[in-house]
């Protein structure tokens, strides 16, 4: 059962090598980690097309999320209520949606007290 959504910085940093993104992923249950479409374009949006076809292999290790009208309308709210960027907005709003911990060492845009089912797994 999924418990957890990575945000995109999290897989960005286990791909770049950040020790501290890539132990805590390991310490992890991936059965219980999901993504989002938002975290596998811009993952992906970020290799190179010699990475292309690993890194998608790697996300599709994750159930991954979609959106829909009702997610949509959540990322709004959080938007305008939060002052948040359209994709961190939605990020949000699929963790709430799904009921889900929300992964992310983005404490600038995901205040732990403004969003109380963020998890920082690790600070840099």
């Amino acid at each position: 059962m999924v418990e957890t959504l990575l945000d995109s910085v999290i897989v960005i940093d286990h791909l770049n090598g950040v020790t501290q993104s890539t132990e805590w992923l390991a310490a992890q249950d991936w059965k219980c980690l999901a993504i989002s479409v938002i975290t596998r374009a811009e993952v992906l949006a970020g290799a190179t097309a010699e990475e292309f076809t690993h890194i998608a292999h790697l996300l599709d290790s994750f159930v991954c999320l979609p959106l829909d009208a009702g997610t949509a309308d959540r990322a709004a709210r959080i938007r305008r209520e939060k002052r948040v960027r359209l994709p961190d907005a939605f990020q949000a709003a699929l963790a709430e949606q799904h009921n889900l911990e929300l992964a992310t060492r983005n404490t600038r845009d995901f205040d732990t007290e403004a969003f109380e089912y963020v998890l920082v797994p690790y600070r840099l």
